[in-house]
């Protein structure tokens, strides 16, 4: 039985473990810069070829390890999870001095310390994200994981404001071995404190042929995955091709590129704090008035903030704030309502495979749209990344009012009131 003390532990556990994958890239340059020596000239490739290798090793685990959950539990790849992470980060301290060891040089060391870190982490979110779905029932689902989504949020915050502080007082080396200890906090309170509680499998029911004949026959679903897919690259477009912008329009102003990065990170700050005030009034939303419609409002506000970019010519002028903040208020609820949604449709039993793909989904959406816009910044402008982003995900709003449609002809009402297992059947 879920108590009280389980969901509080899982909200502590999830802003532990965005902690720790934030702050884990948050230190990464200055590591590489001070520690390590890489110069600027090679400091764009090295730390984005870190983060494209670690996306896609990312995707083949992710996946696997929601199918392992089914059989297994979620709590015991959680807490092997935390303890690889806490390795990782322990080892990446010492990169310079363990490359020098081992004859393999201090970058090449940390990049697979890294790697090691992301494999860790990456048995560690989707795995508390889909035990928040084990805990709900179709009634309190969207509260309470929306709530889980805000630890998440809190935790990246904290990285920012406050942890990213400790370098200019106590050294990299404090950080990085706060990043180890944040991690093995989180190994031992998972296993303390949270409980496994959905159905094993023994059938070999959950595979991914059961999960594509799912998919195949619920329109809901293909929504969430495709909404998944467009959507959960938008911060990290924010985060990347925002800095980009301010960064290389500074000579047209005049201004200098550290005053530079600092406006956009003030932007880049001010969408953080939507993105975390906004999280609550989703939950609010969905519950009122529905997953699928939370889904087109939140594609709606997204893919308008990301299309209005376009008409932005000055990125430091006031006007950028618009935009930035519609797509802010909208990422908040594409990042809740099609997770909510896959939960409500995945079996309990297949919940492990469903969710599993259904990050897999986002995680290639991330490297896929990544790369494109990358080559849209140098070939068209810094704007075009955006409004590429933008269609993507209006041409989703109109799916999603297609669905919306297609459920009221049948009578199920706001179109997700029908989940496909029994517990939510009863609802209708």
């Amino acid at each position: 039985m879920v108590k009280s003390h389980h969901w509080n532990s899982l909200y502590l556990l999830a802003a532990l473990s965005m902690i720790f994958m934030t702050l884990a890239i948050a230190v990464q340059p200055l590591y590489l810069r001070n520690v390590l020596g890489v110069g600027l000239e090679n400091a764009g490739a090295i730390n984005a070829s870190i983060q494209a290798v670690t996306e896609i090793l990312d995707l083949v685990l992710i996946g696997y390890l929601g199918f392992l959950s089914d059989r297994y539990g979620r709590v015991p790849i959680v807490v092997g999870g935390f303890l690889v992470a806490a390795l990782g980060a322990f080892l990446a301290t010492f990169s310079l001095e363990l490359g020098a060891l081992f004859g393999i040089g201090g970058l090449f060391f940390y990049f697979t310390m890294r790697i090691v870190m992301s494999l860790g982490t990456g048995a560690v979110w989707p795995q508390l994200s889909t035990l928040a779905g084990d805990f709900t029932s179709y009634r309190n689902r969207a509260e309470l994981m929306t709530k889980t989504a805000f630890m998440m949020a809190f935790g990246a915050t904290i990285v920012y404001a406050v942890l990213m502080q400790i370098p200019q007082h106590a050294g990299l080396g404090a950080v990085m071995l706060l990043t180890a200890a944040v991690a093995l906090v989180g190994a031992w309170l998972s296993r303390r404190c949270l409980i496994d509680v959905a159905p094993r499998v023994t059938n070999g029911k959950a595979s991914l042929k059961q999960v594509w004949r799912l998919l195949r026959a619920e329109p809901r679903l293909r929504l969430s995955f495709a909404s998944a897919f467009f959507a959960r690259n938008d911060m990290v477009f924010i985060g990347l091709f925002l800095m980009l912008w301010f960064v290389y329009f500074a000579d047209v102003v005049g201004m200098g590129q550290g005053e530079a990065a600092g406006h956009a990170g003030m932007v880049v700050g001010l969408i953080g704090f939507t993105v975390l005030v906004s999280i609550p009034l989703w939950g609010i939303f969905i519950d009122r008035y529905g997953r699928v419609a939370a889904i087109a409002a939140g594609m709606a506000l997204s893919g308008i903030g990301l299309v209005w970019f376009g008409f932005i010519v000055n990125p430091f002028g006031w006007m950028v704030l618009i935009p930035a903040a519609l797509l802010a208020a909208g990422q908040a609820g594409c990042l809740v309502a099609p997770q909510v949604l896959a939960v409500d449709l995945a079996p309990p039993e297949m919940r492990g495979a469903v969710l599993g793909m259904f990050f897999v989904v986002g995680s290639i959406g991330i490297v896929l749209f990544v790369q494109i816009g990358g080559f849209l910044f140098d070939a068209v402008g810094p704007h075009a990344p955006f409004v590429f982003t933008g269609v993507g995900n209006l041409l989703i709003l109109s799916y999603s009012l297609w669905v919306m449609r297609a459920d009221q002809r049948i009578g199920t009402g706001r179109g997700d009131t029908h989940p496909l297992h029994a517990e939510a059947e009863s609802l209708l």
